[in-house]
């Protein structure tokens, strides 16, 4: 009888130390399984914030070629105003040089006609003395 206690006792004993080896084990178990939902959860965050720095950056290149794009299209713009405005100042120099020489042309027909009227008289003067 005794024997059989002890047995029973060992048996709960033993019994006693299983329960608590499964219940260690599943805790490990449970710690285990937190620890890759976190890593994972950390994981995931992570690549959510590259994947939003990137689309950050791709917009912002993006912002950048089109500001660029406008600056070349003024500095265009800007030529073109500079090319006319060269144009405009040379046609505006041919047209007063143009003036010049008409300006002084004409004065010189002018001074020579004169010439001719006072050669005239000068003739008409003699002739007058001559009679």
């Amino acid at each position: 009888r005794r024997e059989r206690e002890r047995e029973r006792k060992r048996e709960k004993e033993r019994e006693r130390k299983r329960k608590k080896k499964r219940e260690r084990k599943k805790k490990r178990e449970r710690e285990r399984e937190k620890k890759r939902k976190e890593k994972k959860e950390k994981e995931e965050k992570e690549k959510e914030e590259r994947e939003k720095e990137k689309k950050k950056r791709k917009k912002k290149k993006k912002r950048e070629k089109k500001r660029e794009k406008e600056r070349e299209r003024e500095r265009e713009r800007k030529k073109k105003r500079e090319r006319r405005r060269e144009r405009e100042r040379k046609k505006e120099k041919k047209k007063r040089e143009k003036e010049k020489k008409e300006k002084k042309r004409e004065k010189k027909t002018e001074t020579k006609r004169e010439r001719e009227i006072k050669k005239q008289r000068q003739r008409q003067k003699q002739k007058e003395r001559e009679k």
